[in-house]
């Protein structure tokens, strides 16, 4: 194998996490603020925060006891926000600071199933499983009404909108709507005209309603405000369920006034503002309404006539149900949610599509960068939706359509996608971002699983299907000229050659970078070359254990890279077919494989959630990620060579950045600040400036440079007064890195007497206060004291070896010396 010319490429060391877009809905309420700004849902044990206009997540809210959502409403001032989880436990937010500002027990015997705001915000409404209905006072913190009679679940609460009528609707299982009164504590009617679920109460706003401030004719209202009157002429209650039918009635009476058919099952109708709407077709100031059901499209109703005025038009592909919708009428936006946990907005005068978000992905089967400067992804997923996102607003559209595999085009405006059907198609991206179908074809008898775009030019493309076929599939003229017209429907894409390639599932094709080879892997266990566009056999490339998920051609040699089910990685050469590297480091399948570095490394993906990156010279794994929690089915690089996509089962799609530049640049100015820190701390000792010195070893944060310091200061003639002084003037913070490094040289005998003699100056001059303040000492004296009982034991057996010898000296006798003769 060829290697790169010195200079061209560079070796990558790691990747770092720049995006996430994870799930943040998984059913359930969703609600908008009255400004519109923000978009609350809930997605298991949190309640997410999205900033519309952007469509990223500010915040997420989890209770102590993390444990379910199961309710949750925003106060109509948007101030208070108040969840209910599984545990019987209320929680209430300052949600824009994150923090629960009081719980309490909800006191129902069942979980909570239904939560409602009067006009106020200052009386909250809990409906539960236990068939009770509860009122709470937010402002003053205590239960004000307990309410029972009703069969059942209670799934529905709401306020009459007049706040001095002090009544409560509510609806259970029984396919009744009761309406209390607070001030009597008791059942004032039980309306009953649906033979099924009641699935939503919409109250009118006519246009007949004035709000006049009433300081001085009723006094003030909470936070000192004066109290608003409301005068509520020609009050009607509209009252949705999946019988088919949606009643208007009379507040005054409490008598259906109108039963309209709407001949679909309602998940929710929302009454309209009384005023003209042409672009729905309200041409008078009467009373309509919208309906949103398992037909998956908003129809609006004139509840005089009792006939449709409008009908959205059905989007392409197949229709979702909807599972909610609620109107912001403030900010003028109409929320809907489909069955497969996508999140609507609509301007709410016309029904134009304002914002859409994905708030579940189901499980990502593939992910590739879209558009020339990489500005869109494109994600298929096991759900009836196809989406692509921005990735710098995430802006999302979403195009129906059954997607396993997709593959994008050299230039970026066009891709294309497989799906079970046994269908292709061919997608185009405008300037402005928007996605349309412009060709689709089908010719294979089986789901469609890997497809596989020209490289040179937007030529032809092949697909591979379990029906162990490969068809290639030229592009019309039509299809590429920029005069093409989107409305005049997708172009018929006719397969020029089919051959059957493989006895199994064919999982992956890869086109050569000059359009002539094609590669193919399958599920039996082998690879093959074939030359193009005749579909020629070339070559087979045995030698994995298991089926094959991924080929892929390298940009700069003769050489295929393989990944398989049997968790290694091989390198084959196109010449001779023989294998040239193995990678091994899975625990388990290799999904997916990609040339980074100009061919220079290898990024793989695997059922175990890791990507590894490889450098092919050393066959070495350089770097493992980690961000993923199962399968990684999708993996793609962008053009630039800078960035990777991933998506997996886990239905996360994380965008990865390469760092490697900015690590070597950071490392390096760590180093030459090293450097220069060091020779200003040489200079320090030499100048005898020990309290500076100190403080710069322990800022560097090197026990060993400390040590010097401390050994420097204790070779001084006045070394005990100079160690107190130094010690004694450091910072808490310095004093805490201190007595940490300390157990380091406490371990080292040659070093412990260093370590005990900063110990002594802390213990004889700190208050034990003030030593047990500070941060981890329990830890720090668990670790120093066996080390020190060494230290002592150590010492007391060299005194004593020391007391003996000087005892044996004391009593030795020895004979004395003779007497010299005196001299003659």
């Amino acid at each position: 194998m060829a290697e790169p010319a010195a200079g061209v490429s560079r070796f990558k060391a790691n990747y770092a996490v720049e995006r996430k877009i994870e799930p943040f809905y998984k059913g359930g309420k969703a609600q908008l603020d009255q400004t519109g700004h923000h978009l609350f849902c809930v997605c298991g044990t949190k309640v997410n925060i999205l900033d519309v206009a952007s469509g990223a997540l500010l915040r997420s809210l989890e209770q102590e006891d993390q444990e379910d959502i199961t309710a949750f409403d925003l106060s109509p001032d948007n101030e208070v926000l108040v969840t209910a989880s599984r545990a019987l436990l209320l929680a209430q937010w300052a949600w824009r600071e994150g923090t629960v500002t009081r719980l309490w027990k909800a006191i129902h015997t069942a979980p909570v199933a239904s939560m409602a705001f009067d006009t106020t915000s200052t009386l909250l409404a809990t409906g539960g499983c236990d068939g009770a209905v509860r009122v709470w006072d937010i402002v003053q913190h205590y239960g004000t009404h307990h309410l029972r009679g009703s069969p059942g679940v209670v799934h529905l609460v709401a306020f009459h909108p007049d706040p001095t009528r002090l009544l409560l609707f509510s609806s259970a299982v029984d396919t009744s709507i009761r309406v209390w009164s607070l001030q009597d504590r008791s059942c004032l009617a039980v309306l009953t005209s649906h033979y099924s679920a009641v699935t939503s109460l919409s109250f009118s706003e006519d246009g007949h309603t004035m709000l006049r401030s009433a300081a001085g004719h009723t006094g003030l209202g909470r936070k000192g405000r004066p109290r608003l009157n409301l005068e509520l002429r020609n009050l009607f209650l509209l009252s949705s369920g999946r019988d088919k039918i949606c009643i208007v009635w009379d507040l005054q009476s409490y008598q259906a006034k109108r039963t309209v058919p709407v001949f679909e099952s309602v998940e929710a109708a929302v009454l309209l503002p009384e005023e003209p709407a042409p672009a729905l077709g309200v041409k008078n100031s009467g009373l309509h309404f919208l309906t949103a059901g398992d037909q998956g499209i908003l129809r609006v109703w004139e509840a005089a006539s009792g006939q449709c005025v409008y009908t959205q038009p059905q989007m392409p592909g197949l229709g979702q149900e909807l599972t909610h919708c609620t109107l912001a009428r403030s900010a003028g936006l109409l929320l809907t949610v489909t069955a497969d946990h996508n999140l609507l907005l609509y301007e709410a005068c016309s029904l134009q599509l304002q914002k859409q978000f994905a708030g579940y992905s189901e499980e990502v089967l593939d992910v590739r960068f879209l558009g020339p400067n990489d500005s869109h992804i494109v994600v298929a997923s096991n759900s009836p939706c196809l989406k692509v996102f921005e990735l710098q607003t995430l802006a999302c559209q979403i195009l129906h359509d059954i997607v396993l595999a997709l593959d994008v085009f050299r230039k970026g405006w066009l891709f294309a996608s497989c799906a079970k059907d046994q269908s292709i198609r061919i997608w185009r991206m405008n300037k402005a971002g928007q996605v349309a179908c412009v060709a689709q074809g089908s010719g294979h008898t089986h789901s469609v699983g890997t497809i596989c775009c020209s490289r040179l030019k937007e030529s032809f493309l092949l697909t591979g299907s379990q029906d162990c076929t490969v068809k290639l599939w030229p592009l019309p003229e039509a299809l590429l000229s920029k005069n093409t017209a989107v409305d005049s429907g997708p172009i018929l894409l006719q397969a020029q050659t089919t051959q059957r390639c493989h006895d199994k599932d064919i999982n992956s094709l890869a086109v050569s970078p000059n359009d002539k080879l094609l590669a193919t892997g399958s599920q039996d266990r082998t690879a093959k070359l074939w030359a193009l566009p005749q579909c020629q056999l070339l070559g087979v490339f045995s030698g994995h254990r298991r089926g094959l998920w991924n080929v892929q051609f390298s940009p700069t040699d003769q050489v295929l890279a393989t990944a398989s089910a049997d968790g290694t990685i091989k390198l084959w050469a196109l010449q001779d077919f023989s294998c040239l590297k193995t990678f091994e480091g899975h625990d388990a399948s290799v999904l997916k494989v990609a040339f980074v570095s100009r061919g220079s490394q290898l990024l793989s993906s695997g059922s175990d959630g890791l990507l590894k990156l490889w450098t092919i010279k050393s066959n070495e794994c350089v770097r493992t990620l980690d961000a993923h929690e199962d399968k990684v089915w999708g993996l793609h690089c962008s053009r630039l060579d800078d960035h990777a996509i991933t998506g997996g089962s886990d239905s996360r799609i994380i965008l990865w950045k390469d760092v490697t530049e900015a690590e070597q640049a950071e490392e390096q100015a760590k180093r030459e600040e090293q450097v220069i820190k060091q020779q200003e701390l040489d200079n320090l000792l030499h100048e005898k400036r020990y309290l500076r010195a100190l403080g710069l070893a322990i800022s560097l944060d090197r026990p060993h440079t400390v040590l010097t310091v401390i050994q420097a200061i204790r070779r001084d003639p006045e070394a005990c007064e100079k160690l107190e002084a130094t010690v004694l003037r450091l910072r808490r913070d310095q004093k805490e890195a201190l007595l940490r490094f300390c157990v380091t040289w406490n371990t080292n005998s040659r070093h412990c007497h260093d370590a005990q003699a900063v110990l002594g100056v802390l213990l004889r001059h700190e208050a034990p206060e003030e030593l047990l303040a500070y941060d981890g000492v329990r830890g720090t004296l668990e670790a120093l004291l066996p080390y020190t009982e060494r230290h002592f034991q150590r010492l007391s057996r060299t005194l004593q070896a020391a007391t003996f010898l000087d005892f044996l000296w004391h009593n030795m006798k020895l004979s004395p010396l003779p007497a010299v003769p005196p001299a003659l």
